[in-house]
Parts: C-alpha cells; structure tokens; sequence
C-alpha cells in the first residue's frame, strides 16, 4: 500500500496510525521510512483506543505539520489508492469534504456478503432520514478534507469513536455549512485481516446518531467562534489552491 500511494503521479504523503498491532505493523513502517525519510511518517499509540480516535490523532498531527489537503483511507486496499487523485481533485475544484462514495451511483461494492451490503446500504439511509444530510454514503471512511474544515471542527467535541465516527464528522462539516461531493468509487472487501464490526460498535452508531441529532438542536455552528485559527481562512484559501499539484497535501 505504501509504494503505491508514493508511485501516484501526485506527491502524497502518508501518516501511518499504529495502535500497537501483534503484526509488527511498526516496524515494517520503521523500516520503509529509511526508505521514504521525507513523505513517510508513523504516530504510535500504547493500545486499541478506537478507530475514531486514531483518526483525530491523525488529523491533530496533520494540521500541527501544516498539510492542507488531509485525507483518510484504509490500508487493505479495500480502497483504491488511485482514487485518491480524484478526491484530491474535488477538493481542488469546489469542495471542501471530497467523500469516496459507494452508493452515488447504484451499489458499487464487490466481494461483499449480500447481509454486509444491505446493512451499509440502509445504514446510511438510516442516517439521511435522521440527520437530514443529502450525502448518501454517510458511513463512508475514504475521505479528504479542506484543512479549514479539520480547523473548524473542534475535534475534542467528536463523541463516536466507532464507525459513528465517519458519520459524526460529515454531520458536523454539513452542519458547519461546508460543501461535501461525493465521488464515485468502487469498494472491494479486503483480501486479508477481519473486519472489526461488532454488535457493540453497530449500537454505537444506530444510537449514537440520534443523540448526536439531539445534541445539534442546542449547538452554535459558527466557523469564527469554533475554528482553532479563523482568522487564517483566507489566506490558507489562496495558499491551498496554489498547492493543488504541488508537494505539502
């Protein structure tokens, strides 16, 4: 996955989350970074603190190093690492959420158990009819944002750290006034490893996104009073444009 990501014809560089596997995840980084000195990096956790929080551990690290363009992915190449261009490309063109979507045109998933994909599929559906959101791949986790929208969140207040978590952050961006597109990709289930999908983390989410409906009814969404850097916006704007094809994503 890492040699691919860095032969795309855009520079992307990659931030590898390791929450202490037993498959020595860390050290195969370690030694591909001897390799990869300036695009290659690892952030190392002492345990399972849940995948929502390994994302905003990700996204803290990404705007402290001053990338522009973020984005998050799975690294069993259930998502095509080519794909990536195009995400990169709507967040350069007219959005600021670029979603790696599997259902903006038909059911674009192989190798899924038909129970797997009827469970995602109405899930977000689910979470449409609830929040409101157009967006139709809600749970979707191959995203790329806008660093101004990872300003403007303030991730501290994300309460899912499951799969809720996806759905937490397109909400807080859609509610925050953010444009989100939707791209079209094909999923393919992952060829190794197991999914990490329980009946806790599923309740999680199918509760989780009602509360978190019924908290937004007493929460302010302004970008000025939330941001962490407001007064940066458009000057990281104009910045970001000129970096569209350039190194720093």
């Amino acid at each position: 996955m890492i040699r691919k990501v860095f032969s795309l014809k855009t520079p992307f560089h990659l931030l590898i989350v390791e929450d202490n596997s037993p498959d020595r995840t860390a050290d195969i980084v370690k030694q591909l970074m001897t390799e990869f000195p300036e695009q290659l990096h690892i952030l190392e956790r002492k345990g399972k603190l849940g995948l929502g929080t390994a994302y905003i551990a990700g996204f803290k690290w990404a705007l402290e190093h001053n990338y522009n363009f973020i984005f998050e992915m799975d690294c069993d190449f259930s998502h095509n690492p080519d794909d990536l261009l195009r995400l990169h490309e709507a967040l350069c063109v007219d959005s600021d959420v670029a979603v790696g979507s599997r259902y903006i045109s038909g059911i674009n998933v192989v190798n899924w158990p038909l129970g797997r994909v009827l469970m995602s599929y109405y899930a977000s559906k689910y979470v449409r009819i609830v929040t409101g959101m157009k967006t139709r791949d809600t749970t979707a986790g191959f995203v790329g944002y806008r660093r101004k929208v990872l300003e403007t969140i303030d991730l501290d207040k994300i309460k899912l750290i499951g799969y809720g978590f996806q759905v937490e952050m397109k909400f807080t961006a859609w509610k925050f006034g953010f444009n989100i597109r939707e791209v079209s990709i094909v999923f393919t289930d992952r060829q190794e490893g197991t999914s990490k999908m329980s009946g806790g983390i599923f309740n999680e989410a199918f509760w989780g996104v009602i509360k978190m409906k019924i908290r937004s009814w007493w929460r302010k969404y302004d970008r000025e009073e939330e941001s962490w850097q407001s007064q940066k916006y458009e000057k990281k704007r104009s910045k970001e444009q000129e970096v569209c094809n350039k190194k720093n994503l």
